[in-house]
């Protein structure tokens, strides 16, 4: 099952568009994003959550996530920031444990409207091919429960 707020969407040969719009302003969403206190509690599809949070929040800085599932399944991913602009942008790689076919160059941007955030998050893949495996996957579903958590989370901290 999708998450009604979330739209995924191809975009050239390698990427994927997610848009996502939350009721909170931009410096609230962006500390979500990238506070590891606030990211423990929403990270993850419903029956995950995030037992590993590491955040060296510059250009240059790390990120690493470790994930635990149902039947005590893990996911771990970790990356390199290459822009942080507060509250509006990043800029960073993403790769997965057991990925052999390179990073993934995530860009999220922020925009106020109206008192709400609109995100878009780019990810433009190694190869058309990794694109259509993250798309076969449960990404959607896993994405779209984590912004719904996000979402609950945001209320609570406004």
């Amino acid at each position: 099952m999708t998450s009604p707020g979330l739209a995924v969407a191809r975009s050239g040969a390698t990427g994927l568009v997610l848009t996502r719009t939350f009721a909170a302003p931009p410096a609230l969403v962006f500390a979500a994003l990238t506070r590891p206190d606030l990211l423990r509690r929403w990270h993850g599809a419903h029956g995950w959550r995030l037992t590993e949070c590491e955040v060296d929040l510059r250009a240059g800085g790390t990120w690493r996530f470790v994930s635990l599932g149902p039947d005590g399944a893990e996911m771990a991913m970790s990356g390199v920031f290459r822009e942080v602009v507060p509250p509006m942008r990043i800029v960073q790689t993403e790769i997965h444990r057991g990925w052999t076919d390179g990073a993934a160059l995530v860009t999220t941007e922020l925009a106020e409207t109206g008192g709400r955030t609109a995100m878009t998050v780019t990810v433009e893949y190694s190869s058309p091919e990794v694109r259509e495996q993250a798309l076969r996957s449960p990404m959607r579903r896993g994405a779209g429960e984590a912004y719904d958590r996000l979402e609950t989370l945001l209320a609570q901290e406004k």
